[in-house]
């Protein structure tokens, strides 16, 4: 699994261009200057407040022994679970009951992370490790928690069935059953990307339909390919998930405007892993010049991607064209504290001065993954 020292707490870019351009508010927890002046979290963020409510009520839910077996039915069937849908299809009342609250939480996070009510549900329950799987018997009753957001929690927050909160130990993997109630950040990173896109392009910073004349007239365009690519961790905790994994690409678009394209990297899931995707990363007939950055980053449930949207583009529009090319994420990374690239971040790995001509395997800026690149021919039909 991709670390949270790559994954967790707020989404990067959020954070990032909130110092930037200031309008930015993620989701996120409140912090305050510790004694040494480094920022300390002081409550939990309304997202993860949400979760919490949701794993006690789910708990709880738990001690209707059909319900009960249904739920552990499910977890060890499929793994991950939407856990609204597995309430509508409840066969008796706790699990019916259980499906209002279950809908409202949903409703309020999707708003948390400024995405369409159209997403629908995100909330899942899945259980915590698979060491646990010969744990759940019918006869046991698992305590709920939510994956904290805290890479280096020594302890989780975990309720049985009674409501009653229990710390759980993370330093290993707890001897009794546990379900983890967490977002699917997969879904909500398709939604959340999409809604990026249109935000980018309704403000002209990703002005795909523009096209160069000279890549239409070779019938093709040239793109840099991504052949193979790792990111390097060592410290994921038992209970997190797998990453969710995008870059963006920078660059000045031919009509000279700043831009930035998403792209998804939905395998790359864990770390120390090489990857093999073949992935077009940068389409160069989209550029003015013929360079570009790619910051790499991984997204969870804090991020509130409307924030975002609303920070990329302010900070981007800001930037012009001086007839020379610009490294658009350099403001960005330097107005970010050391404590986002250390035990905190959704900052992965950045690439700077990528070209077209660009092969061969490149180190990231922060030594913390690689990538091997070529250029490709993509042929029109």
């Amino acid at each position: 699994m991709v670390s949270r020292a790559l994954k967790r707490r707020g989404a990067l870019i959020g954070m990032m261009l909130c110092v930037v351009a200031g309008t930015a508010q993620p989701a996120l927890a409140a912090t305050a200057p510790d004694a040494n002046g480094r920022a300390t979290a002081t409550r939990p963020s309304p997202i993860h407040q949400a979760e919490q409510s949701m794993a006690r009520t789910l708990a709880s839910s738990l001690r209707d022994p059909q319900w009960k077996a249904q739920v552990r039915a499910a977890a060890l069937g499929t793994g991950e679970v939407d856990l609204q849908e597995l309430a509508a299809r409840a066969d008796d009342p706790a699990g019916r009951d259980l499906h209002a609250s279950v809908a409202a939480v949903n409703r309020r996070i999707v708003n948390l992370k400024g995405l369409p009510t159209a997403t629908g549900s995100l909330l899942r329950v899945r259980l915590g490790a698979p060491a646990m799987r010969a744990r759940l018997t019918a006869d046991a009753t698992p305590w709920v928690a939510v994956a904290a957001s805290d890479d280096h929690a020594e302890s989780l927050t975990a309720y049985d069935s009674r409501g009653r909160a229990h710390a759980v130990d993370t330093s290993r993997v707890p001897d009794r059953p546990l379900y983890i109630l967490d977002i699917d950040v997969s879904k909500a990173h398709r939604a959340g990307l999409a809604l990026l896109h249109k935000a980018l392009t309704d403000k002209g910073l990703d002005s795909s339909a523009a096209k160069s004349p000279n890549a239409a007239a070779a019938q093709g365009w040239w793109a840099t390919k991504v052949t193979s690519v790792e990111v390097s961790d060592d410290q994921e905790p038992w209970f997190k998930g797998a990453a969710e994994m995008f870059s963006l690409v920078t660059g000045f678009g031919l009509d000279g405007k700043a831009r930035v394209d998403s792209v998804d990297m939905p395998y790359l899931q864990y770390d120390n892993t090489v990857y093999y995707p073949n992935q077009i990363l940068v389409n160069w007939s989209n550029y003015k010049y013929n360079l570009a950055d790619v910051v790499m980053m991984e997204d969870d449930d804090g991020t509130n991607y409307k924030a975002l949207a609303q920070a990329l583009t302010t900070a981007l529009l800001t930037v012009t064209d001086q007839g020379t090319y610009i490294p658009l994420v350099n403001a960005v990374l330097s107005a970010m504290p050391d404590s986002w690239f250390t035990d905190d971040p959704d900052y992965v790995e950045s690439w700077y001065t990528l070209s077209q001509n660009s092969s061969g395997r490149l180190n990231g800026a922060s030594g913390n993954g690689w990538m091997t690149v070529e250029p490709y021919f993509v042929e029109q039909f």
